[in-house]
């Protein structure tokens, strides 16, 4: 919030008391007899005025200095500490599957997949995404980027058949994670989203479990689909190496669920702090009330009055 006040408000008090006394205080000053004074006096009105505007200029503005004029200027500094997650999505053949989706039994598992997975990329408005995908081989379809829309785009535009029809997850995993490795953010993420069993991939499970182990990468693994489509137990010794969790998706709603807990787990750090600037403004009007009471003084004393 932005705005101009006074510090110590009541010190404008004085005004009040400055005007009272110059109604009932009367002034004492030195008679002075001089012949045909009223004719004097008629000619000196002007000067008369202008010292009266430079004594209650130099009073008003010496009260208002007391009263210490302020702007003061409020703002938030805040600091958003974004994360680096990179989507590892199987396009393998078993994808074709019908029937994941309860409400709409004609749609595969790999469009509801899409549906869900875009629907994760717009809740993370302050980290960078990335995106694996993978059947016979793996590749990178998008780096680590903020674009939320291109990141959309490229989701749909995803093809089952592009990259074979078998499954490498371990080839994805090592794709991920090289991808990551490039990384300065202090959280980095991987997200595992498989309905199948690696059944292609040329890098052995022990050396992609070390490799997991050794980074520091935190990994989720999803399986979808019937417990008998994936390897959990595989799943769950990926996860764990990775310091993550394990998830099994029964259907699209419980895969919905899954990414929103991750999205909650994994939260954006956040640290908001509200700055408060003052500046000071009674020099201007000390310089005014200096001034005028000076230049009051020497007219005064200049005229004899």
């Amino acid at each position: 919030m932005n705005g101009f006040n006074f510090e110590y408000p009541y010190m404008l008090v004085l005004i009040l008391a400055f005007i009272v006394c110059a109604k009932f205080c009367k002034e004492r000053s030195r008679a002075i007899f001089f012949p045909h004074v009223n004719v004097l006096m008629k000619k000196n009105v002007q000067i008369f005025s202008w010292i009266d505007v430079l004594k209650w200029l130099g009073i008003l503005s010496a009260v208002i200095a007391l009263a210490s004029p302020v702007i003061t200027k409020s703002f938030s500094n805040t600091k958003k500490e974004g994360r680096d997650i990179v989507l590892i999505m199987d396009s393998s053949d078993s994808m074709r599957q019908r029937g994941f989706d309860p409400q709409d039994l004609w749609r595969n598992k790999f469009d509801v997949v899409k549906e869900v997975v875009g629907d994760f990329i717009q809740k993370r408005e302050n980290d960078r995404i990335g995106m694996v995908t993978f059947a016979d081989i793996a590749f990178i379809a998008s780096p680590l980027t903020f674009e939320k829309k291109f990141l959309t785009d490229i989701t749909r535009m995803q093809k089952m058949g592009v990259a074979g029809k078998r499954t490498a997850i371990n080839d994805a995993i090592v794709q991920a994670y090289n991808l990551l490795s490039k990384s300065k953010a202090k959280s980095k993420i991987a997200i595992l989203l498989t309905d199948g069993v690696d059944n292609m991939s040329k890098i052995p499970f022990e050396d992609v479990k070390n490799l997991i182990a050794k980074r520091d990468i935190k990994l989720y693994t999803i399986g979808i689909g019937d417990a008998r489509d994936y390897n959990g137990a595989y799943l769950k010794a990926l996860a764990d190496a990775g310091h993550g969790e394990a998830y099994g998706a029964r259907d699209a709603s419980t895969l919905e669920k899954i990414y929103e807990e991750i999205d909650k787990l994994e939260a954006t750090k956040i640290d908001d702090k509200k700055v408060v600037q003052h500046t000071y403004l009674y020099t201007y009007p000390l310089f005014i009330a200096i001034l005028s009471l000076l230049l009051f003084i020497y007219f005064r004393n200049s005229r004899g009055i």
